[in-house]
């Protein structure tokens, strides 16, 4: 997906089975300037067709849903290569579906009562290719990780570990903690393009679609 014009409103598909929610985030997306719905689904059959078609620059997916849920209409959108970030969304940061959605290429989780000003502030972030996890699931996804990772899991995860640099190694691990490019910055005393470069490379080497996945390798390894 090429870098959204700096003129032009970041393009946002609204998915969820309940109308009043679905118009509730459009009205709360729809007041920034730089926000725009472009499209909104029932469910997760109708978001595959919508989100191929518009390729907006971020989908917000409830993760339970009919006919088809969010879970498996993110797995489709990345098995056929579309760019847009997907954020699921759900009422329960216990929810079982949320580590397995992230699994398949999901760009982070939401809780629907986040407030407005931080839920578009994860879009803004999920559209720049920065984490949007709830801060109340972080520790609820590392536990989730460390219950589910078997032993032959744990040592491919260590096994793309141990291809990283210890500069990268350092990164990666702020990564995991969920925070931004800037933070990573101010942390380890580098520039934020020094921090995109190492982040880059970490996903290469982790072979991870996003930095949720790589968080996920690096809990899976056993680092946090």
């Amino acid at each position: 997906m090429s870098e959204p014009d700096a003129a032009a409103p970041l393009a946002v598909v609204v998915v969820d089975d309940d109308a009043l929610v679905r118009a509730g985030l459009g009205l709360i997306l729809g007041g920034s300037p730089d926000l725009e719905v472009v499209g909104e689904a029932p469910d997760g059959a109708a978001a595959v067709e919508l989100v191929t078609r518009l390729r907006p620059d971020v989908v917000l997916m409830d993760i339970r849903m009919p006919r088809l849920d969010g879970l498996e209409a993110t797995r489709r959108l990345v098995a056929v290569g579309v760019p847009s970030r997907v954020i699921v969304l759900t009422t329960f940061d216990t929810d079982d579906m949320v580590l397995e959605a992230l699994r398949v290429g999901a760009a982070g989780f939401l809780l629907k009562d986040t407030p407005p000003d931080r839920l578009v502030a994860a879009v803004r972030a999920a559209a720049a290719g920065e984490p949007t996890l709830s801060p109340s699931v972080t520790s609820q996804l590392i536990a989730a990780v460390s219950q589910t990772s078997a032993p032959d899991g744990r040592r491919a995860a260590e096994s793309r570990v141990a291809a990283l640099t210890e500069r990268e190694r350092e990164v990666a691990l702020a990564v995991a903690r969920g925070l931004s490019n800037a933070e990573i910055a101010g942390e380890l005393y580098m520039s934020v393009p020094t921090v995109k470069t190492h982040v880059s490379r970490i996903l290469t080497k982790l072979d991870a679609a996003n930095r949720v996945q790589a968080a996920i390798v690096v809990h899976d390894a056993g680092l946090v």
